[in-house]
């Protein structure tokens, strides 16, 4: 019996190795970040991670897919919640910005990504995921302002032009608000993050159409 294989559970292995890139990224930033610093934070050989990811590139390629499961697990909980609409696309929008550590590392990573990917072929499909995704949320954060059904497809565009222009500016919005909040974060509080996105809302739902 003791000479029994250990069973590995990839699955948990994996949360623990996403939780040791955070704590080196909030660390050591982005550039820090390296496979054996994550390797010592989790507990483990260089050579265990190997079935994960063996250089800095796939480290944030892992890094960046872990992102886009732990927001794709909220916006679905966020969806299924018995919300006003508007609170609902406040919280939706939300997911995007670094209003607390875990997403202020959530996007450090992704902005990382994102701007390595017009040097690295292998990081271009999370640039189209990435744009997309966001697109669709925006679209969602619309329809629950005007209580409308909800797209349920990434490419589905609102069926109304003008609140598809609400979701274009929208992402725009939001896409400027993540980069100043990131860049500059001694410029902003949680609270001013919210205050802003709050009148952006507000400005949407009083547009005519």
């Amino acid at each position: 019996m003791n000479d029994m294989p250990k069973v590995v559970d990839h699955e948990r292995r994996r949360e623990e190795l996403v939780r040791a890139v955070w704590e080196v990224i909030s660390r050591d930033g982005i550039e820090g970040a390296t496979v054996r610093k994550v390797a010592e934070a989790a507990g483990v050989s260089v050579g265990g991670l190997r079935h994960y990811f063996d250089s800095q590139r796939d480290l944030l390629a892992f890094a960046a897919h872990a992102i886009g499961r732990n927001v794709t697990e909220r916006v679905t909980a966020l969806l299924h919640a018995d919300l006003p609409g508007p609170q609902r696309a406040r919280a939706l929008l939300e997911e995007f910005l670094p209003l607390d550590e875990n997403r202020r590392v959530e996007v450090e990573v992704w902005l990382a990504c994102l701007v390595r990917s017009h040097v690295d072929e292998s990081l271009a499909e999370l640039r189209t995921t990435a744009w997309a995704g966001e697109r669709h949320i925006c679209r969602l954060a619309v329809a629950s302002c005007h209580d409308l059904p909800l797209p349920d497809r990434l490419d589905q565009e609102l069926a109304d032009a003008d609140l598809e222009r609400q979701a274009m500016r929208l992402h725009l919005v939001i896409d400027g608000l993540t980069l100043q909040t990131a860049t500059y974060p001694e410029n902003f509080t949680a609270e001013s993050i919210r205050a802003i996105l709050d009148e952006e809302l507000r400005l949407l739902l009083t547009e005519p159409r």
